[in-house]
C-alpha cells in the first residue's frame, strides 16, 4: 500500500494533463506561469469559490495587470474592489507587498519558499503555492481540496485542526521533485472534481487503487473533523442617514473586522439588542421592520437597521450619491443592509 501512495504523481500528472481546469490565471500547458496572476489567484481563492473569483480576478488584471501597477494603486480603490471577497486583510497585504516587491525586488517576485515567507501576507500556504506553482520549486502545497485527498489517501485518522501536521508530512511523501506546480494544481483539481467532500466519486479516481480511505469503505469520514462548537451571536444597529439623494458612509477602522472599508455607520456589536445611542447624528431615526443577519467565521451578527433624513452637515464621514452606491464598495453585510433599506423605501 505504501508504495502505491508514493506513485501517485505518475498516473495523477496523467489525468491532469488531460483533464485540467481552464482557468484564467493558469498557464496552459506549455506555457511559462505568470507569477503576478499566480499569486493573486491564491489570495483571492483563500475561503473564496473558483466562481465567485472568476470574473473578480479577470475585472482585477484589466485595472492593475502587474506589481508595478498595483504598487502605484490608491489603497481606498482596492479596498473597493475587493468588497465582496471577505478577509479584507488580504486586500491590504496584497498592496503591501506590491509595495515590497517593487521597492526591494525590482518588480519581481522572489522565486523561493523562505524569500517569499518575509513578504507580506505570505503565509507557509501562499509561498508554497506560489513557488511551485509559478516557479517550479518542489514545495508541499496544502489547501482544503489538498488536504482532503490525502487525508483519505492516507486514512490519516487524527482529527482537525490538530492532523493537520500529519497530513501535511504525508503529502510531503507524495510530492514529486519535478512538475511540482502541476502537481499541486492536480491534486486541487482532483479535490475539486472528483475527491468531493461528500460523494467522493471514487471509480474515476487516477490513485484510487491506492487509497487507504476507500479500501476501508468510509471515505467520506476523512479528514477527521471535531464537532463544530456554536458560535456566539451578537446584535447591533446599522444607520441610514440620508440627505438630498446622498448617504452618509464612514470608514471603518484600519484595524479590527473590514478594516479600512467604506461602510454605513453602525453603533457596537454585543449583546445588548440594538438601539439609537450611537447614533451619528441627531435625527429622527425610524427602526425598519426588517433587518440583516450575517455571518462570520467566529460569531454570527443580526442587525436592525435605523433610517433618517437629515438636511444639516455630520462632522464624520462622506455624502455618497444612493444612486451609485454600487460603486463605494462597500462588504456584503453593508451591501445586504442598503439593500434592504432601498427595497423598504
Amino acid at each position: 500500500m505504501d508504495a502505491k501512495r508514493r506513485d501517485v504523481a505518475a498516473p495523477l500528472l496523467d489525468w491532469y494533463d488531460r483533464n485540467r481546469r481552464d482557468l484564467p490565471w493558469r498557464a496552459k500547458a506549455g506555457e511559462t506561469p505568470d507569477p503576478y496572476r499566480v499569486w493573486l489567484s491564491e489570495v483571492m481563492l483563500q475561503q473564496t469559490t473558483v466562481a465567485t473569483v472568476r470574473p473578480r480576478f479577470s475585472a482585477w488584471i484589466a485595472r492593475w495587470p502587474t506589481f508595478a501597477a498595483l504598487a502605484a494603486a490608491d489603497e481606498a480603490d482596492v479596498m473597493a474592489a475587493w468588497a465582496g471577497l471577505g478577509y479584507y486583510a488580504r486586500a491590504r497585504n496584497l498592496m503591501a507587498a506590491a509595495r515590497v516587491i517593487a521597492a526591494d525586488h525590482g518588480g519581481a517576485l522572489p522565486d523561493t519558499e523562505a524569500a517569499l515567507r518575509a513578504l507580506p501576507g505570505f503565509g507557509d500556504y501562499t509561498a508554497a503555492a506560489v513557488a511551485a506553482i509559478a516557479f517550479g520549486r518542489r514545495a508541499v502545497v496544502v489547501d482544503a481540496n489538498v488536504e482532503r485527498v490525502v487525508a483519505r489517501l492516507f486514512a490519516i485518522p487524527h482529527p482537525l485542526p490538530g492532523g493537520r501536521r500529519a497530513i501535511r508530512a504525508a503529502a510531503d511523501t507524495i510530492t514529486p521533485d519535478r512538475r511540482a506546480g502541476d502537481f499541486a494544481q492536480a491534486m486541487m483539481d482532483l479535490g475539486s472534481a472528483i475527491c468531493t467532500p461528500r460523494r467522493p466519486r471514487c471509480l474515476l479516481c487516477p490513485i484510487a487503487e491506492g487509497c487507504a480511505a476507500r479500501a476501508l469503505g468510509t471515505p467520506e469520514t476523512f479528514p477527521v473533523k471535531k464537532p463544530k462548537a456554536a458560535r456566539p451571536h451578537r446584535h447591533g444597529t446599522i444607520f441610514w442617514l440620508e440627505r438630498d439623494g446622498a448617504v452618509l458612509l464612514v470608514r471603518r477602522p484600519d484595524k479590527g473586522l473590514l478594516g479600512g472599508m467604506r461602510a454605513l455607520p453602525t453603533g457596537p456589536w454585543g449583546d445588548a439588542p440594538p438601539g439609537l445611542a450611537e447614533a451619528p447624528a441627531a435625527a429622527d431615526w425610524r427602526m425598519l421592520d426588517d433587518g440583516v443577519s450575517h455571518g462570520f467565521t467566529h460569531f454570527t451578527l443580526d442587525l436592525a437597521l435605523a433610517v433618517a433624513r437629515t438636511h444639516h452637515a455630520v462632522n464624520i464621514g462622506e455624502w455618497w450619491p444612493v444612486d451609485r452606491l454600487d460603486e463605494a464598495g462597500l462588504p456584503t453585510l453593508f451591501a445586504k443592509a442598503a439593500a434592504v433599506v432601498r427595497r423598504m423605501a
